[in-house]
């Protein structure tokens, strides 16, 4: 784990991620609240990619609570059999579908209390709707963003819950709402686990890490 860095490094850092890429968004294909639920739910040890591809024709035919359950658990494992874990997966989305038609109206709630009860939806999950959809700066943390802290030193933590806070307590507000967005897509195209790209990184000279790797990967 870096050193925290600074005040003046880290409104440097996020002012060079803010001119790179002013609106970074998900990666993750939804057409509204439920479907990035379910999309979000969903990624957990899968690829985005992978997740995209399961989830195209599913929504398409199931894009409320109400459709998913018409469509039932075997439909749609029929649909997302693809991804890692998905018959566990899809007893969690007929179950969360069942939870907001009958306690929430049918509608996403935009409390993280609310979103972490339905199942299969924990904070990291409810963290990217909140963020995603209600425009709220919440924090979703990853194991790309966990990395990107660390190294960096713009956020260390010994855990994902202490690099949140190290983001919320850290960052400045003007930088809050695409925060988790800017450090995931630096972490998966450029800090990357094994070959950091440290030799194009637009951070390198305000980044905490001893062993930069100087060449391109």
């Amino acid at each position: 784990m870096s050193p925290q860095a600074d005040y003046a490094t880290i409104v440097e850092a996020f002012s060079r991620f803010r001119d790179a890429e002013p609106e970074p968004k998900g990666e993750l294909d939804h057409v509204n609240a439920f479907t990035l639920v379910v999309a979000v739910a969903l990624s957990a040890q899968a690829t985005d990619a992978g997740v995209n591809k399961a989830t195209r024709e599913l929504f398409r035919i199931a894009d409320t609570p109400e459709k998913m359950l018409a469509l039932g658990e075997e439909g749609v494992i029929e649909h997302i059999k693809t991804i890692g874990l998905y018959r566990n997966k899809a007893r969690n989305v007929i179950k969360l579908s069942r939870i907001l038609v009958d306690d929430f109206g049918g509608q996403v709630p935009s409390s993280r209390a609310a979103l972490v009860s339905l199942p299969g939806v924990g904070r990291k999950t409810a963290n990217v709707v909140l963020n995603m959809w209600f425009k709220m700066p919440a924090q979703a943390v990853d194991t790309h963003i966990f990395r990107v802290g660390n190294r960096t030193g713009l956020c260390p933590g010994k855990d994902v819950d202490a690099v949140e806070r190290a983001i919320e307590d850290q960052v400045p507000a003007e930088f809050q709402q695409h925060a988790h967005h800017w450090l995931i897509l630096h972490g998966r195209y450029h800090c990357k686990a094994r070959k950091p790209m440290c030799g194009t990184c637009i951070i390198r000279d305000l980044c905490a890490f001893e062993e930069k790797v100087i060449q391109p990967a």
